[in-house]
Formats: C-alpha cells, structure tokens, sequence
C-alpha cells in the first residue's frame, strides 16, 4: 500500500512539474541591473496546467546550496492556468540557478545568473573593436555579453558581430542595396577568417569586475563608420532599422535599466558640415536616452576621438575634438578620456594593446565617481584639463588642473603649437617642457618675437599629431584650442 501511495505521489509531481512553464524571467546567462542597494527584483510569470490553486514556489541557490534568506519561497497559487510573482532583495553576486516548481514537484530551473552591473557600448568603429585579434584580453566568468543575436554569452573577443545581428540596421547591404543577414557557410567563413575585432568593452569590464567584485553585463550596440545622424533619437521609431532604435529595444531586452553608457563616436562628423553641430546633437542624445531609460542621472562616460593617418579636413577633426572636451563641464553625470596619444593598428584604428590602455583611464574614472566605496579611487582626478595659458617674457606658460600627481612625459615633450587669432601656426616655439617648478604647468619657449593680438596654443593640432603629454596615473591630456593666451 505504502509503495503504491509512493508512486502516486510521484506521478502527480510529475504531471506538476511537466506542466509548470516559465513564460517571463531572466534568460540563462544573464545579469541583472542592481539597484542602488546592490540587490535586484526578479518578476516571474507562467503557466501551469492541472494546478489549480496549487501553491508555485521559488529558491536561488549558488554551489553551496541555496543563498541566505532564498530557500523556498512562495509566489502565490495558480489561477486560471496562470501565476507569477517576484523575488526581491536577491543580493549581488553569482552565479546562480533559479528553480521554480509547484510545491514539493521537480523544479524548472534557470542556470548561471549573476546581479551586478550592465553597460552599453555604443558609437562607431573604435567601440565596436576594429584592434589586431591578437594578445586579446581574456574572458572572464563574470563578465558576460548580450551578443548582437540577443543571447547571453561569455564575454569573449570579439563583442560585436553586425553581420547576423538580431536588429537589421547592422547587416550588409547585398548586390540590391538591401540589408541581408549573413548566414550558413558564409557566416562560418566571416568568423574563421575574421582578423580585428578587440574592443575596449571586455577589458574595462574586467578592470570594474576586479576592482569592485561586481559582475558585469555588456550590452554591445556600436557600429562602425556611423554619423550622429544615423544615431538620432528622432528614428527611435523604426526600431531594429535604426542605431538608437535598436539600441532601446536592446536594453528593454535586458531589463530597461543599465548602469551607463560608454560611447566613442565623431569621426564620422568630422566634416565641413557635421563637426559644427556635433555639440548640439550630442546633447540631444544624451538627453534621449536618460529619458527614454527613464533614468535623468543616467552616467556617459565618452572618449575623445583620436588620431587619423590623414591631412584632410584636420580644422573639422580639432573641431569635433574641441566640442568633445567642452561638453564635459557643460553636462553632469558624463565623463571624457582622451585617445590622441595611442597606438593603431591601422590609419585609425586604436590597437588592441592600447584599447587595453584606454579602458583602463575610463575604469578610473568611472571607479571614481560610480564606486564611491573603493576607497583606493576616491583620490583620483580626471587627467590633465587646460586651466589657462599666459605669456611671461619669452615664456608661454599652460596651466592644468585636475593633474594625478604630476604632469610627465615620454621622451621630449611634444604636441603644442602657437597660432595666430585665424589658427595658422606660428613658427615660433622653439622648446617645449614641463615646468621643473610646477609639475601643473608646460612651458613653451618662443623667443623674443612678439606675438599678434589674439594669439592661442592649441595641443594635438590635425588628425595625426604626437603627443605624449600624461599625468603619473597614465591619463592623457585632451587634445584642446584654440586657448587664448593672456
């Protein structure tokens, strides 16, 4: 009689357990956005089928079983074939397994979940990774990606693959000017004989990831070669055939609430007519997307376009990079890191090495102003800001704040020039070096000419300069000008 009760006990659980569906919940693989407390609500949603009034319960549990105060909990019982309910307070960390059931049935279990962090990678060529696929940065466990086929992954070189993305606005355009998808063979032989492709996301993710211990989810959405038009907020609604579309659909998918933004765009504006609207539309964009993730404090942290193996169009280039460096004191919650003084691996292309350089300077300080609790980062500043520049005898002497430690430099300092009021430069320095008495301040040194009224200094001047002006914590000076010298 026991034994017979026993096995009915068990088709019963079975039946329960068979028809206990997850319609809504988190997707394996995946992070959650923490809230300002470090803990994440998990909503769930489903069916289940000769359950009625039965009670549907939830646990999350890590290796060592389930984690404090997440055992067995209730959602509440099915009604009319349905039933859902949320976990709140699940604390930051993972990974971990969800399992769902009927009371006392076999659980449905959703593996390898984490709550931490998400950041968006957004812009042009130089966030998507376009660095040698050489010496990549490795992969992490807890570091994960919602790959451009909407799938949580391992974040592993390279992020981002346009060519069969879930959203068209990233697929190649075919003989008839269409977007196509690549698929079968032809997108086997796209990844076997892909050669560049690192980016700057992975190892600014595992630079956050190894300060704080917070997993980190990236959610890359850039595409190469793209003008702030084609990232209007204006074409939001065309969804998937547009940048900012697909990008919105992108974090509704993850669950509507990031951490940040990291962008890198403006090359492709740096024309006659697009570099003197930059400002302004980067303003705008800015703006639509607090609003739309319904987050006004929403951090944007951006990097300044760098170096073009190329002589045209250098006034339009300065230009895009002077308003790059404006906007950063015009607007809260944003941030800027140069690039002016990095390696390429082509004519534009900053190189894989220093990709890893460059997410290093925006992990400080993004540290520094989002992860008020490490307190090794709290002192750190943003890098050398252009403060003033003032004649003094035969001596133009430059001003920065915001300097970490001291200014230094590579080899001989360069990268400063002196134009006249219309910015032609101006012959007439003939030794640059840091001020020995003020480790703030760069001395240039230009003779007893005398200087035309209006003259400036501008530092980084054209597509291609060198410069190598840093601070003792590896930040770069911004490419700047023209600064009036007083």
């Amino acid at each position: 009689m026991i034994a017979r009760l026993s096995c009915l006990f068990l088709l019963v659980t079975a039946l329960f357990a068979q028809d206990l569906k997850i319609s809504l919940g988190p997707s394996p693989g995946q992070v959650l956005q923490r809230d300002a407390d470090g803990r994440a609500a998990i909503k769930l949603a489903g069916t289940a089928l000769r359950a009625a009034n039965k009670i549907v319960e939830a646990r999350i549990i890590n290796e060592s079983g389930p984690i404090a105060g997440f055992d067995w909990k209730p959602l509440e019982r099915v009604k009319a074939n349905k039933w859902e309910g949320e976990l709140k307070g699940v604390p930051q960390g993972g990974p971990y397994s969800l399992e769902v059931r009927i009371v006392a049935g076999t659980p449905e279990v959703i593996k390898d979940l984490y709550v931490g962090d998400l950041w968006v990678l957004a812009g042009q060529s130089n966030m998507e990774g376009v660095g040698n696929l050489v010496a990549v940065e490795g992969p992490e466990d807890r570091v994960r990606s919602f790959d451009q086929t909407d799938k949580w992954v391992q974040a592993v070189e390279p992020l981002h693959r346009l060519v069969d993305a879930t959203d068209r606005v990233h697929w190649r355009k075919n003989k008839e000017g269409q977007p196509e998808k690549l698929t079968g063979q032809a997108l086997e032989e796209y990844v076997t004989n892909r050669k560049k492709g690192a980016g700057m996301g992975l190892p600014f993710a595992k630079q956050i990831l190894l300060r704080t211990g917070i997993p980190i989810g990236l959610v890359p959405c850039a595409h190469g070669g793209t003008s702030m038009d084609q990232w209007s907020p204006e074409l939001k609604d065309k969804q998937g055939d547009s940048l900012y579309g697909a990008t919105l659909r992108r974090v509704i998918a993850v669950g509507g609430r990031v951490k940040g933004i990291l962008w890198y765009q403006g090359e492709s504006d740096a024309n006659p007519k697009a570099a003197p609207e930059y400002s302004a539309k980067m303003e705008k964009l800015i703006a639509a997307f607090r609003q739309d993730f319904a987050q006004p404090e929403l951090p944007f942290y951006y990097v300044q376009i760098g170096r073009h193996v190329n002589y045209t169009n250098g006034a339009e280039w300065n230009m895009v990079q002077e308003a790059e460096r404006k906007l950063e004191s015009r607007i809260p919650h944003i941030g800027m890191v140069p690039a002016a003084d990095l390696s390429l691996d082509d004519g534009i292309h900053v190189s894989t090495p220093d990709l890893k350089r460059l997410a290093r300077r925006m992990a400080d300080m993004v540290t520094h102003d989002i992860y008020p609790d490490i307190a090794k980062f709290q002192p750190y500043k943003r890098g050398p800001r252009p403060a003033g520049a003032k004649r003094d005898g035969n001596v133009v002497r430059i001003l920065f704040a915001e300097v970490n430690g001291k200014l230094v430099t590579s080899g001989r300092l360069s990268g400063f020039v002196i134009c006249d009021a219309e910015g032609k430069p101006l012959p007439v320095v003939f030794h640059q070096q840091i001020d020995p008495m003020d480790g703030n301040a760069v001395l240039l040194h230009i003779g007893p000419a005398a200087l035309p009224a209006g003259a400036t200094v501008r530092y980084g001047l054209g597509r291609d300069p060198y410069v190598n002006l840093n601070d003792e914590l590896d930040m770069g000076t911004p490419v700047f000008g023209p600064l009036v010298i007083e």
